[in-house]
């Protein structure tokens, strides 16, 4: 793994997932309930999905878009493969089924509250400057990827480049 990706990993999902929780379980003075086997049962399928979705995307990241997940080192080809071809952000995806299942194993509403706030920041994120610099830097690829996948849920089927 090369410094780039280090930091990348470091910076964006170390600090969304361990640092930003952590400082707000503290603030919000949070004392752990205790195992909850319902909150478990959910949270444990939810951690291991999403850990699994998170690293089969940086993976894709890596080896087709040649890039990292971090804006100072994108990609610089279009991922569409993978789990790519039914939703156009798994990785973020991926982070948003990890605050889930934190809230969860944690039992904590806070965690709950950050994953909302996660998400509606990186849905005007999306919408207000990264699918407008994708635009740019991939053109009508990204265009027609853009009109065939959707943004946060996923497609039922995957989508196929070379036939739409």
């Amino acid at each position: 793994m090369n410094k780039a990706w280090v930091k990348a990993i470091l910076l964006l999902p170390f600090s969304v997932l361990v640092v930003v929780p952590s400082l707000v379980l503290y603030a919000a003075g949070y004392v752990w309930p205790g195992i909850s086997l319902v909150f478990w049962a959910l949270g444990l399928p939810l951690a291991l999905f999403g850990l699994s979705l998170a690293v089969c995307c940086m993976r894709l990241f890596a080896t087709h878009g040649e890039g990292t997940p971090a804006p100072w080192d994108p990609p610089r080809k279009l991922v569409r493969t993978g789990p790519y071809r039914y939703v156009r952000n798994p990785m973020i995806l991926s982070v948003l089924i990890l605050l889930l299942a934190e809230a969860a194993l944690l039992g904590s509403g806070v965690i709950l509250l950050l994953f909302l706030i996660f998400f509606l920041g990186k849905t005007l994120y999306f919408v207000l400057w990264e699918e407008k610099e994708l635009e740019e830097r991939f053109g009508e690829d990204y265009l027609r990827y853009k009109r065939h996948v959707p943004r946060w849920i996923p497609r039922t089927t995957a989508w196929d480049p070379e036939t739409t």
